[in-house]
C-alpha cells in the first residue's frame, strides 16, 4: 500500500496538483484499491485532527499576525530596525534581517514575512544602490527566522504529530532564532564592507532609536508575552493564541487607531483562507500517517537505521540529509507533517530528544524555503525584485553557510535547544 501511495502522490505532484489534494487522493486511492481497510476509515482519519484542541492555536495566531502586520505596524517596525542598525555598513541588509526577527515574533510565518517585508524593503534597498538579487536573497533567507521564534506555526504543527509540548518548543526555538538573526546580520555587515554598500542615515541618534522603539513596543512585546504566559503556565498555547488576537485588536483600535470594520473583515477572510489550506494538509497528512502506521513503516525505518548505520550521529546525519532533500520539493508544513511521524519513531530509537528534533526539523526544512527548485520565499523575493531565481540563488551562499552551520549545532549539540 505504501508503494502505491508514493507512486500516486508523486504522479499528482508532477501534474501540479496542490499538495493537500494530492495527499487526500493518493491516500484514498491506496486504501480503496487494495481493499484491506474499510473506506469509512478515510473519512474518520481526515476529520480526526479537526478534534484537536491545541490546533485551534493555528487560526488564532494567524489572525493575530494578520491584524498586526496589515496596519502601520510594519512601517513602525522597519523604522525601529533602521534607527537601531541601519547606520552600520550594509545597514539596510541588517535592517531586513532584524525586521524579519521582529515580524517573525508577530506572524509566525516565513511566507508572510517574505511577502510583507519584501514589498517594503526590496524597493528601498534597490533605490539605495543594493543589487536587486542581493536584496531578494537577504529577504528570502532572513524570513525563515519567523519559524523559529514564537508564535511559530511549523513548531505547532510538529507538536501535533509528535505530542511534544508547544510551550517547550517555543522556548527551545528562541536561542537558535537569535543565533540565526545574529549570523545573518554579520553576513550582511561583511558583504556591506566587501561591496562598499551604503548605510542608512537616521537623524536624531539615540533619541530616534528611543522614539521608534516606543512606537513599536506594543508589537515587539507580543512574543515576550507569549513566552512568559507559556513558561510560567499561566495559559495554554490555545488560550495564548486567543489572548494574542485580543491584544492585537486592542493595539490596532486603541494604540495605532488604524483598523476599521472593513479591514477587520479582510483580515478574518484572509485568515480563513490560510487556515483552510493548512488544515487540509493536516487532515490529509493524518490519513497518510495512518497508512504508514498500519504497514509499520516507522518501526521498520528505525530498525533499518539501527542495523545499518548503527551510530546515532550517522542516523542524525541521515535524517538531516533526507530532510534537506525533501525540503527542496515540499513546503514546510507538509514536510513536517509527513516526516514527523517517521523521525519521531527514529528519534525514540536513538534517544534523541523530541524537542531538539522539532527545532532541528524546522530549521532543516526551512532552508528549503529559500532553496531551488521550489523554495517559496525564494520565489516571492525573486518576483518582488524582478530578478530571476537563478540570479537570486547565486547571492545566497553566505546565508546558506550560516543556516547550515546553525543546523549542525542544533542537530549535534543539545545545549542549543535549551528548554525548561
Amino acid at each position: 500500500m505504501t508503494v502505491l501511495l508514493i507512486i500516486l502522490f508523486a504522479a499528482f505532484m508532477l501534474v501540479g496538483m496542490p499538495i493537500g489534494y494530492a495527499l487526500v487522493l493518493s491516500g484514498t486511492a491506496a486504501i480503496l484499491l487494495l481493499g484491506d481497510i474499510p473506506s469509512t476509515v478515510v473519512l474518520l482519519k481526515i476529520f480526526q485532527p479537526m478534534q484537536s484542541f491545541p490546533l485551534l492555536a493555528i487560526p488564532f495566531f494567524i489572525l493575530s499576525g494578520a491584524l498586526l502586520m496589515s496596519g502601520r505596524l510594519g512601517q513602525q517596525l522597519i523604522a525601529f530596525a533602521a534607527a537601531l542598525v541601519g547606520r552600520f555598513r550594509g545597514g539596510l541588509g541588517q535592517v531586513n534581517v532584524f525586521g524579519s526577527a521582529l515580524f517573525g515574533g508577530v506572524s509566525g510565518s516565513a511566507v508572510a514575512d517574505a511577502s510583507a517585508l519584501g514589498a517594503m524593503l526590496i524597493p528601498w534597498m534597490r533605490r539605495e544602490g543594493y543589487p536587486p538579487a542581493l536584496a531578494a536573497a537577504i529577504t528570502a533567507s532572513s524570513s525563515i527566522i519567523a519559524v523559529l521564534i514564537p508564535p511559530s506555526i511549523p513548531l505547532i504543527l510538529y507538536a501535533a504529530v509528535s505530542n511534544a509540548s508547544i510551550a517547550q518548543l517555543f522556548l527551545a526555538g528562541l536561542l537558535p532564532g537569535a543565533m540565526l538573526t545574529i549570523g545573518l546580520m554579520v553576513s550582511c555587515w561583511l558583504i556591506g564592507r566587501a561591496r562598499d554598500l551604503p548605510v542608512v542615515r537616521i537623524e536624531g541618534g539615540a533619541k530616534a532609536v528611543a522614539k521608534t522603539a516606543l512606537v513599536a513596543a506594543p508589537a515587539i512585546s507580543l512574543p515576550l508575552m507569549i513566552v512568559v504566559l507559556l513558561r510560567f503556565g499561566i495559559a495554554t498555547p490555545t488560550e495564548v493564541s486567543v489572548i494574542a488576537v485580543a491584544y492585537a485588536l486592542i493595539i490596532r483600535f486603541a494604540f495605532y487607531r488604524d483598523l476599521n470594520g472593513t479591514g477587520l473583515l479582510a483580515n478574518i477572510i484572509a485568515t480563513l483562507a490560510t487556515t483552510g489550506v493548512v488544515m487540509l494538509v493536516i487532515a490529509a497528512s493524518n490519513l497518510i500517517g495512518f497508512i504508514l502506521t498500519v504497514e509499520n513503516i516507522p518501526a521498520m525505518l528505525a530498525d533499518w537505521a539501527l542495523n545499518t548505520l548503527k551510530e546515532p550521529w550517522l542516523i542524525i546525519l541521515m535524517m538531516n540529509l533526507v530532510m534537506l532533500f525533501v525540503g527542496m520539493f515540499l513546503d514546510l508544513p507538509a514536510a513536517i507533517l509527513l516526516l514527523g511521524p517517521l523521525f519521531v519513531a527514529l528519534a525514540g530509537a536513538i534517544g534523541l530528544d523530541l524537542i531538539q528534533l522539532g527545532v532541528m526539523m524546522t530549521i532543516n526544512l526551512a532552508i528549503g524555503l529559500f532553496t531551488p527548485p521550489v523554495g517559496t520565499t525564494l520565489f516571492i523575493a525573486s518576483a518582488i525584485s524582478r530578478e530571476s531565481v537563478g540570479a537570486v540563488a547565486r547571492e545566497m551562499w553566505p546565508f546558506y553557510l550560516v543556516a547550515i552551520t546553525l543546523l549542525g549545532l542544533v542537530a549535534f549539540v543539545p545545549a542549543f535547544t535549551i528548554h525548561f
